[in-house]
This record gives C-alpha cells, sequence and structure tokens, in this order.
C-alpha cells in the first residue's frame, strides 16, 4: 500500500488542494485516494499493471494526460532524471499551481529536495514512514524536460525505461545467440525499446513479431526504434497478453525485480505464459541472470530444454515444444 504521507497533511489541514481537476503522476495501482474526491482525479500511468490496478478501482487511468489541472501530485520513481521529468510535467499540467511529490529515502527524496530548494521556495514538508511529502509552486523546470537519448545503431531511449543508456548485457548476448534461421511468427515479451525485436526482424524468414511491453514510454521508443511492417506493438502485461493465434517462437529477456526487491517469480511467470501461446513445434529463446532459478520452470514447461550460451553473469536458454497446451484463437 502507498505510504499515508498524504493523507496525514490533507487531515492536519497543512496543505489545501485547490478545486478543479487533479492530477497524478506515476500513482501507484493501489494509491491512497481516502481524502481526494476520485471523480476529480486523472492518473497518469506508464506501466501498464498499475494502469490496469487503476482502472479497475473504477478511477480515471491514462498512459498520458492532457489538460490543465488544479495541481498535480507526483509519486517519485527512482531514476533521477525520470523523476525531474515527472517534475517539469506536473509543473506544467497545472500551470505553475501547486505541485506535491511523495517520495521514500530509497526513491532519492532527499537529493531531490536538494535540487528544488535551488529552483523554488518550498511551502512545507511532511516526513513520515521512512519517506517525505514536499509542496510548492511555481518554477522553471525547462531543463528537467525529458528527451529522446540516442543510444547508437540508431536507437533512442528515454529517461524511465530500462537500460536506458544503452542494451542490456544479456539482451545483447541473447541477439548473438539467436539463430538465422528463426522463421515464423513470434513474440518478444519484455520488449523494452526494441533492441531485441529489432534484431529479430533483421532476420528474412521471419513473418511477423508482436513486441509486448508494460512500460508505454519504452514502447513508444520501440515504435521510433523499429521501422518494419511485420512489427505489431502492445502495450500490455506480458505475463497475460495472448496473441490471436499459436506462435512459432517467443524470445525473452524477463524482468527480475519488483521495485528494489529481487522476485524470479516474475521470470518464472513469462515462461508460464510463453509456453502457453506457442504452437506444439514452438521453442523459446530466454536469457537470465546467472543466479535465477529458472531451470525448473523451463524443465515442467518444455520437453526438451538447453543452456545453449553464457557468460559471467547471464545464461541463455533454449527450450521447445511446450508441455502446455498452445494459445487459443480469440
Amino acid at each position: 500500500m502507498a505510504s499515508p504521507r498524504l493523507s496525514l497533511v490533507l487531515t492536519s489541514g497543512e496543505v489545501e488542494i485547490p478545486h478543479g481537476p487533479l492530477v497524478l503522476l506515476n500513482a501507484p495501482g493501489d494509491v491512497d485516494i481516502a481524502d481526494l474526491d476520485p471523480a476529480r482525479l486523472t492518473c497518469e500511468q506508464d506501466f501498464y499493471p498499475d494502469y490496469k490496478a487503476l482502472q479497475e478501482r473504477g478511477l480515471n487511468g491514462t498512459a498520458h494526460a492532457e489538460g490543465d489541472f488544479a495541481a498535480a501530485i507526483v509519486y517519485l520513481p527512482r531514476a533521477k532524471a525520470h523523476a525531474q521529468g515527472l517534475i517539469a510535467r506536473a509543473a506544467a499540467l497545472c500551470n505553475g499551481g501547486l505541485v506535491l511529490v511523495d517520495g521514500q529515502k530509497t526513491d532519492g527524496i532527499a537529493s531531490l529536495l536538494k535540487a528544488l530548494k535551488g529552483r523554488v521556495t518550498l511551502d512545507g514538508s511532511f516526513s513520515k514512514a521512512h519517506g517525505k511529502l514536499i509542496w510548492f509552486s511555481g518554477g522553471d523546470f525547462a531543463d528537467w524536460q525529458p528527451g529522446a537519448r540516442a543510444v547508437g545503431d540508431g536507437f533512442i531511449t528515454r529517461p524511465g525505461v530500462f537500460s536506458a543508456d544503452g542494451p542490456d548485457a544479456g539482451s545483447h548476448l541473447l541477439a548473438e545467440a539467436l539463430p538465422d534461421d528463426l522463421s515464423g511468427c513470434g513474440a518478444d515479451l519484455g520488449a523494452g525499446w526494441g533492441y531485441l525485436g529489432r534484431a529479430v526482424l533483421r532476420l528474412p524468414d521471419v513473418t511477423g513479431l508482436d513486441l509486448v511491453e508494460a512500460s508505454h514510454t519504452a514502447l513508444a521508443c520501440a515504435r521510433e526504434n523499429i521501422n518494419d511492417a511485420r512489427a505489431q506493438f502492445h502495450w500490455a502485461d506480458a505475463r497475460d497478453w495472448r496473441p490471436r493465434g499459436a506462435l512459432d517462437f517467443v524470445i525473452t529477456n524477463p524482468p527480475f525485480h519488483t521495485g528494489r526487491k529481487g522476485d524470479p517469480d516474475l521470470g518464472r511467470a513469462f515462461i508460464a505464459a510463453a509456453a502457453a501461446m506457442l504452437s506444439a513445434k514452438g521453442q523459446l529463446y530466454l536469457v537470465a541472470n546467472r543466479h535465477l532459478p529458472y531451470e525448473a520452470e523451463l524443465e515442467g514447461a518444455f520437453r526438451k530444454v538447453q543452456e545453449i550460451g553464457a557468460s559471467a553473469s547471464f545464461k541463455i536458454f533454449h527450450a521447445t515444444n511446450p508441455r502446455r497446451r498452445p494459445a487459443k484463437m480469440r
């Protein structure tokens, strides 16, 4: 559950939210809105599982908020550039009005506070539960506006996406391990900004590729990085997304963190999802950090599993003939 800081401050009367529409930026799916009018809220959320959770609660969730707002509330992400971009966006959306920023110490709220003090006069702050809520109005954040970043080979990324400084080492290793005769229709689960997708689409016998990514920003980068009619882009949770029909192959470099905590169950869920969407002769190519225990899940989901590549940090698996029934047509 999100922290109680905002609720405590609003209840105490330290902050008065102005009348009118409010925008919540990067609000978690379980965001506490007990002291806010849901009808006034627009919740901008880049991460599909949180977006879906907000929608299921009946809140107005969107990947990109538009309009004029009376105030903005920013839920701080971990990446500094991403956090600065959200604050710049919040200030712009409410035309220099009230902006509240809520974050944990581990998310860098202290360093952000120092950066803000050089730009605005803070109206107040409140510390609780290993974090802080701060609020201010006005300020010039033009230089905090996020922009595209060129990372070589014609790729661009943006703040907040995974591996924003360049290709992840695991993805690079997997791209090199893909066979030249890979063919048919496939999917890239957790496609990110399109590095692996472009590697797959260089292969002439690939007839189609679904790029499935939970980050709306990363998927937007993938659309810019891949100009190929065979590519289809899906903002979705790879764990429950399903293709129109059974696929010939799946490639994936699955995530293994929930926040700061390692969570191997994420990778296991990607493996189960891949097995469910593949044809009877379908094949999976997966890269994972060496310490992640995916072997049992792979053996349970596929009849044949081989480790086909490795480095000091990563291992690559090729799994074929899923034991589970192939995906049904929608």
